[in-house]
């Protein structure tokens, strides 16, 4: 990483440097783009990859947090900071030329704490409406509900988008149309099977065709990250499990890790395995459903029927283990809250052959089948290069050749003392990505398989505070959940509840590059290329 401080001084002088436990960076904000496209085109180590974007009032500023990785070296982090001290028109630019990724984001940063981003195509708020009374996520909003009454009125939908551009002649706002005065529009949603959740899109087609895409959230919008700055750190553990409630225990394993690296608390050995043996089995039963809702999207009711018979194995284990089937809240700061049950390793070792055969079954009747292959091969094409500009990770981010498992770049738990083969493809299609995760199944059950016999004697859960304050600083961790990373941002000022909390959503990432992958497909194509990229929209309206 010395090569890259020098780059970074060489490119911006006044540039701040802050060594803790990933480098940080602080600039003005002329400097931002800069500084970004120079990191972004280095190439022996391009800083590619923008992992989270994260929108901040420290009080004096209003500002972003840019974590930035490598596709080619997922474990060299760094971060980037800048700030106005403008609160009444607060201006940064945008870097959506970069970093695809970033366009849905900055949408949120608008949205949630009114900076404007100059240069970002469509800046209107992203999981609020655009007459939102306020900003939320500052510190200072009003929350009085009379300002933002409760409505149930179906609202106009308005096909224009404002933008602040910089041209010669300086910043020019203008509002520009979102789609061509001629285009034919339907609307996919607000509700649909294949979106797992409430969203709208606003499709353009010609003919059949899909010409353009304008994704709508936020109909199921819960402030999540605002109500936990008003939260003890255990009571905010409950919301992970709200978010992708698929991999509920796997979200909030990553809050729990964040929480007790800030606070220097050392889990059990035993808690360690238990852990990663229950992600394990949460990741299987998140490609479960997400093969059995794909397979429904496709018309094979049957092999959604098969993949919940299998699921529900897995449902009955996380019920014995700790009462709870989906929302289960094992994980807790130190450990974990229930201990095994007395068959557990019975129950799970048993689960293991039962699950290979099952996967033998779903490639005899399914993986195979010539209406199916006709459905995904060579449909929702997503290429590397855009897969990492758009941060898709997990199993859909794999099939596009992109190495990204959070397992081997940054190992957690037990991970770096198991063996297990990171799943991946090069063809970046609906089958890619389906057959990825159902191997990724295989890879869960080789992992388990090393662990279950091993489970050490001993607690299961660490002794902790009844009032947990963590130092002051800022602490990230991320995971490897069932559709991609998950991370939590902690910024901590020494208090019992946390200055800034942000969860990065695989999902988010996942809705924003379907405006791409189908752009040119046949429009009966999008649900099936919806299911193939697994989002769960929770995650996204956090």
């Amino acid at each position: 990483m010395e090569k890259i401080k020098q780059i970074i001084k060489d490119t911006i002088k006044e540039a701040v440097f802050d060594d803790r436990e990933k480098l940080t960076i602080t600039v003005e904000p002329k400097d931002l783009h800069p500084l970004l496209k120079k990191l972004h085109g280095n190439n022996e180590l391009p800083f590619d990859y923008l992992v989270y974007l994260i929108g901040m009032d420290w009080g004096e500023k209003l500002g972003v947090i840019y974590l930035l990785s490598s596709s080619k070296d997922p474990s060299k982090e760094l971060i980037v900071k800048t700030g106005t001290s403008d609160r009444e028109n607060p201006l940064l630019y945008s870097i959506t030329d970069l970093y695809e990724t970033a366009h849905f984001n900055e949408r949120e940063v608008f949205a949630m704490y009114g900076i404007r981003f100059i240069n970002n195509p469509d800046m209107r708020r992203f999981l609020l409406n655009d007459d939102w009374v306020g900003f939320p996520m500052r510190k200072d909003y009003d929350a009085n509900p009379e300002l933002n009454p409760v409505s149930i009125i179906s609202r106009e939908m308005i096909d224009t988008a404002p933008r602040i551009m910089e041209t010669a002649d300086g910043l020019k706002e203008e509002i520009v149309n979102i789609f061509e005065p001629d285009d034919y529009i339907i609307n996919i949603g607000p509700q649909h099977p294949s979106t797992h959740g409430v969203m709208h899109f606003r499709t353009a087609l010609d003919g059949e065709i899909v010409k353009k895409i304008d994704v709508h959230s936020g109909y199921i919008h819960r402030g999540i990250e605002k109500l936990c700055e008003g939260m003890t750190y255990p009571q905010t553990l409950h919301f992970t499990d709200r978010l992708d409630y698929l991999s509920a225990n796997i979200n909030r394993h990553a809050l729990c890790m964040c929480v007790e690296k800030a606070g220097g608390i050392e889990v059990p050995e035993r808690a360690q395995y238990i852990r990663t043996i229950m992600d394990e089995l949460n990741r299987i039963s998140s490609h479960l459903l997400a093969w059995s809702a794909q397979t429904n999207d496709l018309g094979a009711t049957t092999a959604f029927i098969y993949g919940m018979r299998e699921r529900e194995h897995i449902l009955d284990i996380f019920d014995k283990t700790c009462g709870g089937r989906l929302i289960i809240n094992q994980n807790v700061i130190g450990g974990v809250m229930f201990d095994i049950y007395n068959d557990f390793q019975k129950d799970v070792k048993a689960f293991i052959p039962y699950m290979r055969e099952k996967l033998k079954e779903y490639d005899r009747f399914f993986s195979h089948n010539v209406i199916a292959l006709g459905r995904m091969v060579g449909i929702g094409k997503l290429q590397t290069a855009d897969a990492i500009s758009y941060a898709v990770t997990g199993p859909a981010g794999r099939a596009s050749s992109w190495s990204c498992d959070v397992r081997k770049h940054q190992p957690y738990a037990l991970y770096d003392k198991v063996d297990f083969k990171e799943i991946i493809r090069n063809e970046g299609d609906s089958y890619a990505r389906y057959m990825n995760r159902l191997d990724e199944i295989e890879e869960s059950l080789k992992i388990i398989e090393q662990l279950i016999d091993n489970i050490p004697e001993g607690d299961h859960c660490a002794k902790t505070k009844a009032i947990i304050k963590l130092p002051e600083g800022e602490y990230f961790q991320g995971v490897e959940a069932g559709k991609g990373l998950f991370g939590v941002y902690i910024e901590s000022r020494g208090d019992k509840t946390p200055y800034r909390m942000k969860f990065r959503s695989p999902s988010m990432a996942l809705v924003s590059v379907m405006p791409l992958i189908c752009k040119n497909e046949k429009i009966s194509d999008f649900i099936g290329i919806g299911g193939s990229m697994d989002y769960v929209i929770p995650d996204i309206d956090r």
